[in-house]
């Protein structure tokens, strides 16, 4: 794409987030109240039981931590509390305005900028963790956030990120049951294949990809097709053996160091 349709597609991105908050469905508290934010951040620890095993959020303390695609703050805050020194970019206002919130709610120090992450306002080797959860898939040209995320980490720094994984179990069962994937209306959804994301973080020297987040049962959907899933295919898929389905993970989480 040309520098306008480049520009152009990073506004509708920026439009799209603004207007919508993650998981906001799963409260009926106000947004922006204390309980919403509990009650998101539950969901998603819930949901994503496997992320605390996996991410040592304890394990940065007194480390410079940034978060690119920071949403409303539920992964940063537990970085800061585990005595991380932590910066949060999104390039939607709406969202940096609530993770102001959660943090001064938690009485919790955090740097958190409106910003691009495709074009991070930070010096080379400035931080010891980069985080990106859930946001090179939305993103206009990954590759570009891959690059800013290795130019601003430090020398031997570390790299964590999620994309969703094009063979994993919900790409198949979301055609199967005809459900659409949450934010299937984005500007930008990109799935990628473990080889395909291991080519996309090539930057780095050592990269290890595992496929995570494996079915439980749905608080969000209902009727027969929420039925089938969750009776049926939750408990069937849990029952296979882990190394027949381990690939199909719907999460591919990526380690690796600069």
């Amino acid at each position: 794409m040309n520098e306008q349709e480049y520009f152009l597609l990073i506004e509708h991105i920026q439009k799209y987030w603004n207007e919508r908050i993650h998981d906001l469905e799963v409260t009926t508290h106000p947004v922006g109240t204390e309980a919403f934010f509990e009650d998101l951040a539950e969901y998603r620890f819930d949901k994503l039981h496997y992320l605390p095993k996996v991410v040592d959020f304890n394990g940065y303390r007194g480390k410079k931590v940034l978060e690119i695609g920071c949403g409303t703050g539920i992964d940063l805050i537990r970085f800061a509390r585990g005595g991380a020194r932590v910066t949060g970019v999104d390039l939607s206002q709406t969202a940096i305005e609530l993770a102001k919130k959660y943090f001064a709610y938690k009485n919790l120090k955090a740097d958190l900028k409106i910003m691009n992450g495709e074009d991070l306002k930070f010096p080379d080797n400035s931080f010891d963790l980069i985080y990106a959860h859930g946001v090179l898939q939305y993103t206009a040209d990954a590759r570009k956030m891959v690059a800013e995320a290795f130019r601003v980490l430090k020398p031997d720094g570390t790299f964590i990120g999620m994309v969703y994984n094009r063979r994993g179990w919900l790409n198949v069962m979301s055609k199967f049951f005809k459900v659409g994937l949450e934010h299937e209306d984005a500007p930008v959804l990109d799935k990628y294949t473990i080889g395909e994301f291991r080519q996309l973080l090539s930057v780095f020297s050592d990269v290890h990809i595992i496929p995570e987040r494996f079915p439980v049962k749905s608080r969000l959907h209902g009727g027969i097709k929420g039925f089938l899933f969750n009776a049926c295919f939750v408990g069937v898929f849990n029952a296979v053996p882990g190394s027949w389905v381990r690939k199909s993970g719907w999460h591919l989480m990526a380690f690796a160091k600069k």
